[in-house]
Protein backbone atom coordinates (compact mmCIF):
# COMPACT_ATOMS: atom_id res chain seq x y z
CA UNK A 1 0.00 0.00 0.00
CA UNK A 2 1.40 3.70 -0.82
CA UNK A 3 1.65 6.40 0.98
CA UNK A 4 -1.35 8.42 0.00
CA UNK A 5 -3.18 5.05 0.23
CA UNK A 6 -2.38 4.80 3.69
CA UNK A 7 -3.40 8.38 4.87
CA UNK A 8 -6.54 7.79 2.52
CA UNK A 9 -7.05 4.82 4.79
CA UNK A 10 -6.35 6.42 8.21
CA UNK A 11 -8.53 9.20 7.32
CA UNK A 12 -11.71 7.11 6.76
CA UNK A 13 -11.02 5.05 9.76
CA UNK A 14 -10.81 8.07 11.95
CA UNK A 15 -13.17 9.49 10.61
CA UNK A 16 -15.46 6.46 10.63
CA UNK A 17 -14.42 6.09 14.56
CA UNK A 18 -15.81 9.67 15.46
CA UNK A 19 -19.09 8.50 13.39
CA UNK A 20 -18.92 5.33 15.59
CA UNK A 21 -18.94 7.53 18.73
CA UNK A 22 -22.03 9.07 17.86
CA UNK A 23 -23.94 5.83 17.32
CA UNK A 24 -27.18 5.37 18.84
CA UNK A 25 -26.12 3.51 21.66
CA UNK A 26 -27.26 3.18 25.35
CA UNK A 27 -25.98 2.71 28.85
CA UNK A 28 -29.46 0.97 30.09
CA UNK A 29 -27.84 -1.99 29.07
CA UNK A 30 -29.18 -3.98 31.74
CA UNK A 31 -32.07 -6.68 31.11
CA UNK A 32 -35.43 -5.38 32.77
CA UNK A 33 -36.76 -9.46 33.47
CA UNK A 34 -34.62 -12.04 32.80
CA UNK A 35 -31.12 -12.44 34.28
CA UNK A 36 -28.14 -12.93 32.84
CA UNK A 37 -26.29 -15.23 34.97
CA UNK A 38 -28.87 -17.87 34.19
CA UNK A 39 -27.92 -18.16 30.98
CA UNK A 40 -23.85 -18.85 31.31
CA UNK A 41 -24.56 -22.42 31.49
CA UNK A 42 -25.05 -22.99 27.84
CA UNK A 43 -21.64 -21.44 27.43
CA UNK A 44 -20.20 -23.40 29.80
CA UNK A 45 -21.48 -26.37 27.76
CA UNK A 46 -20.57 -25.18 24.57
CA UNK A 47 -16.99 -24.38 25.83
CA UNK A 48 -16.27 -28.00 27.26
CA UNK A 49 -18.71 -29.98 24.25
CA UNK A 50 -15.54 -30.29 21.95
CA UNK A 51 -11.99 -28.88 21.32
CA UNK A 52 -11.94 -24.92 19.95
CA UNK A 53 -10.32 -25.64 16.84
CA UNK A 54 -9.50 -21.83 16.04
CA UNK A 55 -9.63 -18.93 18.65
CA UNK A 56 -10.10 -15.73 16.64
CA UNK A 57 -10.75 -12.50 18.27
CA UNK A 58 -13.17 -13.27 20.82
CA UNK A 59 -11.65 -17.07 22.09
CA UNK A 60 -13.86 -19.42 23.87
CA UNK A 61 -12.32 -18.50 27.34
CA UNK A 62 -14.20 -14.34 26.48
CA UNK A 63 -17.49 -15.96 24.52
CA UNK A 64 -19.42 -15.16 28.09
CA UNK A 65 -18.33 -11.97 28.90
CA UNK A 66 -18.64 -10.89 25.09
CA UNK A 67 -22.42 -12.53 24.93
CA UNK A 68 -23.67 -11.19 28.57
CA UNK A 69 -22.42 -7.28 27.53
CA UNK A 70 -23.69 -7.57 23.73
CA UNK A 71 -26.49 -9.97 23.04
CA UNK A 72 -30.34 -10.01 23.62
CA UNK A 73 -31.69 -12.62 26.19
CA UNK A 74 -34.13 -15.09 25.40
CA UNK A 75 -35.88 -17.77 27.52
CA UNK A 76 -38.75 -20.05 26.51
CA UNK A 77 -40.63 -23.37 27.17
CA UNK A 78 -38.95 -25.11 24.55
CA UNK A 79 -35.56 -26.36 25.68
CA UNK A 80 -33.85 -26.98 22.07
CA UNK A 81 -35.43 -23.44 20.93
CA UNK A 82 -33.48 -21.60 23.69
CA UNK A 83 -30.39 -23.65 23.05
CA UNK A 84 -30.12 -23.05 19.68
CA UNK A 85 -30.58 -19.09 20.33
CA UNK A 86 -27.41 -19.37 22.43
CA UNK A 87 -25.57 -21.64 20.68
CA UNK A 88 -25.95 -19.63 17.38
CA UNK A 89 -24.74 -16.77 19.55
CA UNK A 90 -21.89 -18.14 20.76
CA UNK A 91 -20.68 -19.55 17.31
CA UNK A 92 -21.09 -16.15 15.65
CA UNK A 93 -18.82 -14.28 17.67
CA UNK A 94 -16.04 -16.93 16.54
CA UNK A 95 -15.46 -15.17 13.26
CA UNK A 96 -14.79 -12.33 14.55
CA UNK A 97 -11.51 -11.45 13.36
CA UNK A 98 -8.93 -9.28 14.13
CA UNK A 99 -6.95 -7.39 10.80
CA UNK A 100 -4.75 -4.02 10.77
CA UNK A 101 -7.94 -2.77 9.70
CA UNK A 102 -10.09 -3.79 12.43
CA UNK A 103 -12.78 -6.32 12.91
CA UNK A 104 -13.57 -8.73 9.98
CA UNK A 105 -15.96 -11.20 9.71
CA UNK A 106 -15.51 -14.51 8.04
CA UNK A 107 -17.68 -17.05 7.01
CA UNK A 108 -15.12 -20.55 7.59
CA UNK A 109 -13.07 -20.54 9.84
CA UNK A 110 -10.54 -22.27 8.03
CA UNK A 111 -9.01 -20.31 5.65
CA UNK A 112 -10.30 -20.96 1.89
CA UNK A 113 -8.60 -20.40 -1.23
CA UNK A 114 -11.13 -18.32 -3.20
CA UNK A 115 -11.42 -15.80 -0.36
CA UNK A 116 -10.21 -12.50 -0.26
CA UNK A 117 -7.77 -11.07 2.62
CA UNK A 118 -8.83 -11.63 5.85
CA UNK A 119 -10.37 -14.62 4.78
CA UNK A 120 -13.01 -13.18 3.62
CA UNK A 121 -16.26 -14.06 1.85
CA UNK A 122 -19.15 -11.44 0.67
CA UNK A 123 -21.44 -14.63 -0.41
CA UNK A 124 -23.34 -14.17 3.44
CA UNK A 125 -22.28 -10.37 4.38
CA UNK A 126 -26.40 -9.53 3.97
CA UNK A 127 -27.07 -12.34 6.71
CA UNK A 128 -23.92 -11.03 8.39
CA UNK A 129 -25.54 -7.47 8.66
CA UNK A 130 -28.63 -8.84 9.81
CA UNK A 131 -27.57 -10.75 12.48
CA UNK A 132 -25.00 -8.44 14.10
CA UNK A 133 -28.02 -6.06 14.15
CA UNK A 134 -28.91 -7.23 17.47
CA UNK A 135 -25.56 -6.99 18.75
CA UNK A 136 -25.17 -4.14 21.47
CA UNK A 137 -21.56 -3.04 20.10
CA UNK A 138 -21.65 -1.60 16.52
CA UNK A 139 -18.10 -1.66 15.78
CA UNK A 140 -18.05 -5.83 15.05
CA UNK A 141 -20.01 -5.34 12.02
CA UNK A 142 -19.17 -1.53 11.26
CA UNK A 143 -15.72 -2.15 10.62
CA UNK A 144 -16.15 -5.68 8.38
CA UNK A 145 -18.42 -3.47 6.19
CA UNK A 146 -15.67 -0.60 6.15
CA UNK A 147 -13.02 -3.39 4.93
CA UNK A 148 -15.42 -4.53 2.18
CA UNK A 149 -16.70 -1.45 0.76
CA UNK A 150 -12.65 0.46 1.53
CA UNK A 151 -10.26 -2.00 2.90
CA UNK A 152 -8.31 -2.26 -0.58
CA UNK A 153 -6.11 0.69 -0.89
CA UNK A 154 -9.29 3.41 -0.13
CA UNK A 155 -11.44 0.79 -2.66
CA UNK A 156 -13.65 -2.06 -2.22
CA UNK A 157 -12.26 -5.54 -1.67
CA UNK A 158 -11.20 -7.43 -4.83
CA UNK A 159 -13.71 -10.24 -4.67
CA UNK A 160 -16.58 -8.20 -3.40
CA UNK A 161 -18.62 -8.78 -6.19
CA UNK A 162 -17.25 -12.97 -6.74
CA UNK A 163 -20.97 -13.07 -5.07
CA UNK A 164 -23.96 -11.38 -5.67
CA UNK A 165 -25.17 -9.04 -2.38
CA UNK A 166 -28.09 -7.28 -0.63
CA UNK A 167 -25.49 -5.24 1.24
CA UNK A 168 -27.50 -1.79 0.87
CA UNK A 169 -30.63 -3.15 1.68
CA UNK A 170 -29.18 -4.98 4.77
CA UNK A 171 -27.73 -1.89 6.26
CA UNK A 172 -30.80 0.04 5.61
CA UNK A 173 -32.40 -2.09 7.97
CA UNK A 174 -29.66 -2.17 10.49
CA UNK A 175 -30.84 1.73 10.76
CA UNK A 176 -33.97 1.11 11.35
CA UNK A 177 -32.46 -1.22 14.46
CA UNK A 178 -29.88 1.48 15.45
CA UNK A 179 -31.34 4.74 14.08
CA UNK A 180 -27.88 6.11 13.19
CA UNK A 181 -28.32 8.10 9.78
CA UNK A 182 -24.52 9.04 10.12
CA UNK A 183 -22.86 5.99 9.23
CA UNK A 184 -25.17 5.36 6.27
CA UNK A 185 -24.80 8.70 4.98
CA UNK A 186 -20.71 7.95 5.16
CA UNK A 187 -21.01 4.73 3.29
CA UNK A 188 -23.90 5.59 1.09
CA UNK A 189 -21.45 7.39 -1.80
CA UNK A 190 -19.97 3.35 -1.60
CA UNK A 191 -22.94 2.04 -2.39
CA UNK A 192 -24.35 4.17 -5.00
CA UNK A 193 -20.83 3.19 -6.67
CA UNK A 194 -21.37 -0.27 -5.64
CA UNK A 195 -25.13 -0.20 -7.55
CA UNK A 196 -23.98 1.33 -10.48
CA UNK A 197 -20.81 -1.18 -10.90
CA UNK A 198 -23.66 -4.28 -10.56
CA UNK A 199 -25.29 -2.48 -13.44
CA UNK A 200 -22.01 -2.56 -15.58
CA UNK A 201 -20.77 -5.78 -14.58
CA UNK A 202 -24.47 -8.25 -14.58
CA UNK A 203 -27.10 -5.67 -16.42
CA UNK A 204 -28.87 -7.18 -19.30
CA UNK A 205 -30.15 -4.50 -21.82
CA UNK A 206 -34.00 -5.16 -20.56
CA UNK A 207 -33.05 -4.17 -17.23
CA UNK A 208 -32.81 -7.55 -15.81
CA UNK A 209 -30.09 -9.03 -14.55
CA UNK A 210 -28.26 -12.25 -14.77
CA UNK A 211 -25.87 -14.54 -12.25
CA UNK A 212 -24.12 -17.27 -12.58
CA UNK A 213 -25.47 -20.02 -10.06
CA UNK A 214 -21.96 -20.08 -8.30
CA UNK A 215 -21.78 -16.70 -7.68
CA UNK A 216 -25.19 -16.75 -5.65
CA UNK A 217 -23.59 -18.96 -3.93
CA UNK A 218 -25.90 -21.91 -4.69
CA UNK A 219 -23.51 -24.05 -7.43
CA UNK A 220 -24.78 -27.07 -9.34
CA UNK A 221 -28.66 -26.10 -9.08
CA UNK A 222 -31.39 -27.59 -10.58
CA UNK A 223 -31.58 -24.59 -13.46
CA UNK A 224 -28.45 -23.40 -14.14
CA UNK A 225 -24.89 -23.87 -14.02
CA UNK A 226 -21.73 -22.66 -12.82
CA UNK A 227 -21.37 -20.72 -16.12
CA UNK A 228 -24.45 -20.39 -17.42
CA UNK A 229 -25.82 -16.44 -17.45
CA UNK A 230 -29.27 -17.01 -16.57
CA UNK A 231 -31.96 -14.36 -15.11
CA UNK A 232 -32.32 -15.48 -11.28
CA UNK A 233 -35.13 -14.69 -8.92
CA UNK A 234 -32.07 -13.52 -6.52
CA UNK A 235 -29.58 -11.15 -7.85
CA UNK A 236 -32.75 -9.31 -9.16
CA UNK A 237 -34.22 -9.12 -5.96
CA UNK A 238 -31.04 -8.12 -4.71
CA UNK A 239 -30.68 -5.45 -6.82
CA UNK A 240 -34.35 -4.40 -6.37
CA UNK A 241 -33.71 -4.25 -2.22
CA UNK A 242 -30.68 -2.48 -3.08
CA UNK A 243 -32.54 0.13 -4.89
CA UNK A 244 -35.22 0.47 -2.60
CA UNK A 245 -32.62 0.96 -0.18
CA UNK A 246 -30.58 4.01 -1.88
CA UNK A 247 -33.91 5.76 -2.54
CA UNK A 248 -35.13 5.48 0.72
CA UNK A 249 -31.26 6.77 2.11
CA UNK A 250 -31.55 9.54 -0.69
CA UNK A 251 -34.79 11.04 1.50
CA UNK A 252 -33.44 10.68 4.36
CA UNK A 253 -30.65 13.07 2.95
CA UNK A 254 -33.11 14.78 1.36
CA UNK A 255 -31.98 14.26 -2.05
CA UNK A 256 -35.04 14.42 -4.09
CA UNK A 257 -33.09 13.65 -6.98
CA UNK A 258 -31.69 11.01 -6.16
CA UNK A 259 -34.54 9.63 -4.55
CA UNK A 260 -36.56 9.39 -7.66
CA UNK A 261 -33.33 8.19 -9.69
CA UNK A 262 -33.31 4.58 -7.16
CA UNK A 263 -37.20 4.57 -6.79
CA UNK A 264 -37.19 4.44 -10.67
CA UNK A 265 -34.76 1.54 -10.66
CA UNK A 266 -36.75 -0.43 -8.27
CA UNK A 267 -40.16 -0.11 -9.97
CA UNK A 268 -38.73 -1.08 -12.91
CA UNK A 269 -37.22 -4.63 -11.43
CA UNK A 270 -40.45 -5.09 -9.64
CA UNK A 271 -42.36 -5.15 -12.72
CA UNK A 272 -39.81 -7.09 -14.55
CA UNK A 273 -39.44 -9.58 -11.76
CA UNK A 274 -43.18 -10.28 -11.76
CA UNK A 275 -43.77 -10.03 -15.46
CA UNK A 276 -40.73 -11.89 -16.29
CA UNK A 277 -39.71 -14.23 -13.54
CA UNK A 278 -43.25 -15.27 -12.73
CA UNK A 279 -44.49 -18.66 -14.40
CA UNK A 280 -48.09 -18.90 -14.64
CA UNK A 281 -48.27 -22.44 -14.83
CA UNK A 282 -46.52 -23.32 -12.45
CA UNK A 283 -47.73 -20.47 -10.34
CA UNK A 284 -43.89 -19.52 -8.92
CA UNK A 285 -40.87 -16.96 -9.73
CA UNK A 286 -38.61 -19.08 -11.51
CA UNK A 287 -35.43 -18.54 -13.01
CA UNK A 288 -35.33 -17.42 -16.61
CA UNK A 289 -32.57 -18.89 -19.06
CA UNK A 290 -30.14 -17.76 -21.53
CA UNK A 291 -33.02 -18.57 -24.22
CA UNK A 292 -35.35 -16.36 -22.04
CA UNK A 293 -37.40 -18.88 -21.29
CA UNK A 294 -38.84 -20.29 -17.83
CA UNK A 295 -35.73 -23.04 -16.19
CA UNK A 296 -39.63 -24.87 -15.41
CA UNK A 297 -38.01 -26.17 -12.16
CA UNK A 298 -39.40 -24.19 -8.89
CA UNK A 299 -36.39 -23.91 -6.82
CA UNK A 300 -35.87 -22.45 -2.91
CA UNK A 301 -34.56 -18.68 -4.62
CA UNK A 302 -38.90 -18.61 -5.85
CA UNK A 303 -39.52 -17.37 -2.17
CA UNK A 304 -36.82 -14.80 -1.86
CA UNK A 305 -38.99 -11.87 -3.59
CA UNK A 306 -40.87 -11.75 -0.51
CA UNK A 307 -37.52 -11.50 1.59
CA UNK A 308 -37.69 -7.71 -0.27
CA UNK A 309 -41.64 -7.20 0.08
CA UNK A 310 -41.19 -7.27 -3.63
CA UNK A 311 -44.31 -8.87 -5.15
CA UNK A 312 -47.66 -6.50 -5.52
CA UNK A 313 -49.54 -7.09 -2.48
CA UNK A 314 -53.03 -7.55 -4.78
CA UNK A 315 -52.03 -9.71 -7.57
CA UNK A 316 -52.27 -13.66 -6.29
CA UNK A 317 -48.70 -14.03 -6.45
CA UNK A 318 -48.81 -15.39 -2.65
CA UNK A 319 -50.40 -18.57 -4.10
CA UNK A 320 -46.47 -19.55 -4.54
CA UNK A 321 -46.55 -20.54 -0.82
CA UNK A 322 -48.29 -23.56 -0.95
CA UNK A 323 -45.16 -24.97 -1.94
CA UNK A 324 -43.93 -25.03 1.70
CA UNK A 325 -46.60 -27.02 2.95
CA UNK A 326 -46.47 -29.75 0.46
CA UNK A 327 -44.07 -32.56 0.35
CA UNK A 328 -43.83 -33.08 -3.76
CA UNK A 329 -42.53 -29.28 -3.30
CA UNK A 330 -40.44 -28.31 -0.40
CA UNK A 331 -41.29 -29.54 2.39
CA UNK A 332 -39.54 -32.17 3.67
CA UNK A 333 -38.58 -34.20 7.60
CA UNK A 334 -35.77 -32.15 8.05
CA UNK A 335 -36.92 -28.86 6.40
CA UNK A 336 -37.17 -26.56 3.56
CA UNK A 337 -34.90 -28.48 0.45
CA UNK A 338 -33.82 -25.91 -2.19
CA UNK A 339 -35.70 -28.09 -5.10
CA UNK A 340 -38.72 -28.77 -5.10
CA UNK A 341 -38.71 -32.76 -4.20
CA UNK A 342 -41.40 -33.41 -7.34
CA UNK A 343 -38.77 -32.48 -9.89
CA UNK A 344 -36.73 -35.53 -11.78
CA UNK A 345 -34.21 -34.42 -11.23
CA UNK A 346 -34.37 -33.84 -7.42
CA UNK A 347 -30.69 -34.72 -5.50
CA UNK A 348 -29.19 -35.85 -8.79
CA UNK A 349 -25.87 -34.05 -8.78
CA UNK A 350 -24.00 -36.70 -6.35
CA UNK A 351 -23.01 -35.14 -3.22
CA UNK A 352 -19.55 -33.26 -1.94
CA UNK A 353 -19.77 -30.24 -4.35
CA UNK A 354 -21.91 -27.99 -2.73
CA UNK A 355 -25.06 -28.66 -4.59
CA UNK A 356 -28.32 -26.73 -4.37
CA UNK A 357 -30.25 -29.38 -6.04
CA UNK A 358 -32.40 -30.51 -3.38
CA UNK A 359 -30.90 -30.74 0.19
CA UNK A 360 -31.39 -28.66 2.96
CA UNK A 361 -29.10 -25.27 3.04
CA UNK A 362 -29.34 -22.93 6.11
CA UNK A 363 -28.62 -20.46 4.22
CA UNK A 364 -32.10 -20.64 1.98
CA UNK A 365 -33.63 -21.43 4.81
CA UNK A 366 -33.63 -18.32 6.68
CA UNK A 367 -33.82 -16.54 3.70
CA UNK A 368 -37.33 -18.21 3.32
CA UNK A 369 -38.29 -17.64 6.75
CA UNK A 370 -37.57 -14.13 6.64
CA UNK A 371 -39.74 -13.67 3.24
CA UNK A 372 -42.30 -15.95 5.47
CA UNK A 373 -42.31 -13.93 7.86
CA UNK A 374 -42.95 -10.52 5.43
CA UNK A 375 -45.82 -12.57 4.02
CA UNK A 376 -47.44 -13.45 7.04
CA UNK A 377 -46.54 -9.74 8.42
CA UNK A 378 -47.22 -7.41 5.62
CA UNK A 379 -49.68 -9.08 2.72
CA UNK A 380 -53.46 -10.28 3.02
CA UNK A 381 -53.47 -13.85 2.33
CA UNK A 382 -54.79 -17.48 3.61
CA UNK A 383 -51.90 -19.71 2.06
CA UNK A 384 -49.31 -19.61 5.24
CA UNK A 385 -50.18 -19.05 8.71
CA UNK A 386 -48.13 -18.52 12.20
CA UNK A 387 -48.60 -22.35 12.13
CA UNK A 388 -46.78 -22.95 9.67
CA UNK A 389 -43.78 -20.21 10.42
CA UNK A 390 -43.68 -21.96 13.96
CA UNK A 391 -43.17 -25.82 12.36
CA UNK A 392 -40.73 -24.66 9.81
CA UNK A 393 -38.89 -23.03 12.81
CA UNK A 394 -39.02 -26.55 14.73
CA UNK A 395 -37.44 -27.92 12.20
CA UNK A 396 -34.89 -25.41 11.38
CA UNK A 397 -34.16 -25.86 15.37
CA UNK A 398 -33.77 -29.65 15.40
CA UNK A 399 -32.14 -29.65 12.06
CA UNK A 400 -29.05 -27.74 13.76
CA UNK A 401 -27.71 -31.23 15.62
CA UNK A 402 -24.64 -33.38 15.02
CA UNK A 403 -24.32 -36.32 16.80
CA UNK A 404 -26.91 -35.09 19.47
CA UNK A 405 -24.99 -31.59 19.42
CA UNK A 406 -25.79 -28.24 18.89
CA UNK A 407 -23.87 -27.84 14.94
CA UNK A 408 -24.48 -25.33 11.98
CA UNK A 409 -22.71 -26.66 8.73
CA UNK A 410 -23.14 -26.38 4.94
CA UNK A 411 -25.94 -28.46 4.27
CA UNK A 412 -28.08 -32.14 4.90
CA UNK A 413 -30.10 -34.51 3.79
CA UNK A 414 -33.77 -33.69 3.72
CA UNK A 415 -34.98 -37.19 5.01
CA UNK A 416 -31.90 -37.82 7.52
CA UNK A 417 -30.90 -34.80 8.83
CA UNK A 418 -27.05 -35.83 8.15
CA UNK A 419 -25.19 -32.86 8.07
CA UNK A 420 -23.35 -33.49 4.46
CA UNK A 421 -19.89 -32.41 5.17
CA UNK A 422 -20.59 -32.49 8.56
CA UNK A 423 -16.77 -34.25 8.93
CA UNK A 424 -15.23 -32.02 7.28
CA UNK A 425 -13.39 -29.38 9.34
CA UNK A 426 -14.21 -26.13 6.89
CA UNK A 427 -18.15 -26.94 7.66
CA UNK A 428 -17.63 -26.35 11.42
CA UNK A 429 -19.70 -23.07 12.54
CA UNK A 430 -19.81 -22.50 9.01
CA UNK A 431 -21.15 -18.46 9.16
CA UNK A 432 -23.67 -18.50 6.42
CA UNK A 433 -27.03 -17.72 7.31
CA UNK A 434 -29.36 -16.36 10.13
CA UNK A 435 -30.98 -17.59 13.37
CA UNK A 436 -31.23 -14.97 16.12
CA UNK A 437 -32.91 -12.18 13.58
CA UNK A 438 -35.60 -15.13 12.74
CA UNK A 439 -36.27 -15.58 16.82
CA UNK A 440 -36.31 -11.64 17.11
CA UNK A 441 -38.41 -10.33 13.83
CA UNK A 442 -40.55 -13.31 13.00
CA UNK A 443 -40.44 -15.83 16.51
CA UNK A 444 -41.06 -12.94 18.74
CA UNK A 445 -42.44 -10.89 16.22
CA UNK A 446 -40.04 -7.30 16.84
CA UNK A 447 -40.67 -5.48 13.32
CA UNK A 448 -38.04 -2.43 12.96
CA UNK A 449 -39.47 0.51 11.99
CA UNK A 450 -38.20 3.95 10.82
CA UNK A 451 -40.78 5.62 13.15
CA UNK A 452 -40.64 5.92 16.77
CA UNK A 453 -43.30 3.36 17.20
CA UNK A 454 -42.76 -0.24 18.22
CA UNK A 455 -44.02 -2.69 16.66
CA UNK A 456 -44.57 -6.53 18.05
CA UNK A 457 -46.26 -9.57 16.30
CA UNK A 458 -45.25 -12.75 17.52
CA UNK A 459 -46.12 -16.00 15.31
CA UNK A 460 -46.70 -18.52 18.12
CA UNK A 461 -49.82 -20.36 18.04
CA UNK A 462 -51.78 -18.95 20.60
CA UNK A 463 -51.76 -22.40 22.82
CA UNK A 464 -48.06 -23.48 21.96
CA UNK A 465 -46.15 -21.91 25.32
CA UNK A 466 -47.42 -20.60 28.44
CA UNK A 467 -44.55 -17.97 28.48
CA UNK A 468 -41.56 -16.63 26.90
CA UNK A 469 -39.41 -13.50 27.47
CA UNK A 470 -37.28 -11.52 24.85
CA UNK A 471 -35.16 -9.00 26.96
CA UNK A 472 -31.98 -6.55 26.93
CA UNK A 473 -32.61 -5.89 22.94
CA UNK A 474 -31.15 -2.69 21.92
CA UNK A 475 -33.57 -0.60 19.69
CA UNK A 476 -33.07 2.89 18.92
CA UNK A 477 -31.46 3.54 21.88
CA UNK A 478 -33.67 2.18 24.58
CA UNK A 479 -33.78 -1.39 26.18
CA UNK A 480 -36.46 -3.53 24.93
CA UNK A 481 -38.39 -6.09 26.84
CA UNK A 482 -41.29 -8.41 25.62
CA UNK A 483 -42.79 -11.33 27.74
CA UNK A 484 -45.78 -13.61 26.99
CA UNK A 485 -47.14 -14.59 30.57
CA UNK A 486 -50.44 -17.19 30.29
CA UNK A 487 -51.46 -16.79 33.91
CA UNK A 488 -49.07 -14.37 34.85
CA UNK A 489 -47.19 -16.05 37.29
CA UNK A 490 -44.14 -16.89 35.71
CA UNK A 491 -42.91 -13.38 35.47
CA UNK A 492 -45.08 -11.38 37.80
CA UNK A 493 -45.80 -8.71 35.80
CA UNK A 494 -49.68 -9.45 35.14
CA UNK A 495 -51.38 -12.34 32.87
CA UNK A 496 -51.02 -11.43 29.06
CA UNK A 497 -48.27 -10.45 26.57
CA UNK A 498 -46.47 -7.16 27.22
CA UNK A 499 -44.22 -4.73 25.62
CA UNK A 500 -41.69 -2.90 28.06
CA UNK A 501 -39.13 -0.14 26.82
CA UNK A 502 -36.34 0.53 29.55
CA UNK A 503 -38.76 -1.34 32.07
CA UNK A 504 -41.67 0.75 31.40
CA UNK A 505 -44.65 -1.04 30.45
CA UNK A 506 -45.62 0.46 26.76
CA UNK A 507 -48.10 -2.09 25.23
CA UNK A 508 -50.27 -4.83 26.42
CA UNK A 509 -52.64 -7.10 25.45
CA UNK A 510 -54.82 -10.27 27.08
CA UNK A 511 -53.29 -12.35 23.97
CA UNK A 512 -50.65 -13.40 21.63
CA UNK A 513 -51.41 -11.05 19.01
CA UNK A 514 -49.74 -7.81 17.23
CA UNK A 515 -49.31 -4.41 19.56
CA UNK A 516 -48.11 -1.25 18.04
CA UNK A 517 -47.19 1.50 21.03
CA UNK A 518 -47.85 5.03 20.75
Amino acid sequence: MNLKSNIYLLIFLVAITLVGCNSVTSDKNTAAILNVQDYKHYVDYFNRMEDENIAKAVPNDSAWAWMKSNIPLFECPQDNFEEMYYFRWWSLRKHITDTPQGYAITEFLVNRSYADKYNLIACALGHHIYEFRWVHDPKYIEQNVNIWYRGNEGNPMKKFHKFSSWTADALYNRYLVNKDKNYLFELYPDLVNDYKLWEEERQRPDGLFWQNDVKDGMEESLSGGRHVRNVRPTINSYMYANAEALAKIAKMKGDSEKQQYFKAKSDTLQNLVENKLWNKEAEFFETLTEKDTSSNVREAIGFIPWYFNLPAKDKGFEVAWKQIKDESGFLAPFGLTTAERRSPRFRSHGTGTCEWDGAIWPFATSQTMTAMANVLNNYSQDIVSEDDYFKQMELYVESQYYRGRPYIGEYLDETTGYWLMGDRERSRYYNHSTFNDLIITGLVGLRPRADEKIEVNPLIPQEKWDWFCLDNVLYHGDILTILWDKTGEKYNKGKGFKVFRNGKEIATSEKLEKLISK
